[in-house]
């Protein structure tokens, strides 16, 4: 209860994602009509599409991945910029995630995808841009990085993924999401660049 009191928009979130995506995973009609699919979207001016499919998840581990992944970072980011500013950054990233995955795929009316990691990516860029050397690990690499290193092994990584062919993860959202968050943070926070900076010049020894 106390989490949900010092970080409510977090918790609204994660409770939203998962119900969305329990109901989304036992009912295929509901599924079918929320998730992001490039036809729909373009022939048929479907744009929900574009934010349900944000809150609707593949499979169980899917969904505690990326709840994980908000539980972990977000509460900072919404404690940091305060819950309205927070909740623009959130939807700022989904939207800028799903608005690359449209673009790159724009020209396959087939291609599918749900998620929150669009979102949860621009999330963990805004917590990177306030605290860019907090020791951070990722599963299942066995030893602690620089949230700021992490930050760029997880943008090109996502880059050089996002050029495969018959891929089953949506590397475009990612970046779409991570670059939504950059900026849109620096926008509705722009002390988050000067500190940024100023943690970067003095880990260089130049501060």
């Amino acid at each position: 209860m106390e989490q949900f009191l010092l970080t409510p928009v977090t918790s609204l979130l994660i409770i939203g994602n998962v119900i969305a995506s329990l109901i989304a995973l036992s009912n295929s009609p509901f599924m079918n009509r929320n998730l992001f699919h490039v036809g729909p979207i373009l022939e048929r001016r479907e744009w929900h599409r574009m934010v349900t499919s944000g809150f609707l998840h593949g499979g169980i581990l899917h969904l505690f991945v990326n709840m994980y992944v908000l539980f972990m970072f977000g509460g900072f980011v919404e404690r940091v910029v305060g819950p309205v500013s927070y909740i623009i950054i959130y939807f700022a990233a989904l939207l800028g995630g799903n608005a690359w995955a449209l673009l790159e795929n724009r020209t396959k009316p087939s291609y599918r995808a749900l998620g929150a990691s669009g979102a949860t990516s621009g999330i963990v860029m805004s917590f990177i841009l306030f605290r860019p050397f907090e020791p951070l690990m990722i599963f299942p690499i066995p030893f602690f990085m620089p949230a700021v290193v992490l930050g760029i092994v997880f943008v090109v990584g996502s880059a050089i993924l996002a050029q495969r062919e018959n891929k089953t993860i949506g590397h475009e959202a990612h970046l779409g999401g991570a670059l939504a968050g950059i900026l849109v943070t620096i926008a509705v926070q722009p002390a988050a660049l000067s500190n940024f900076s100023n943690e970067v010049a003095r880990a260089l020894g130049g501060g």
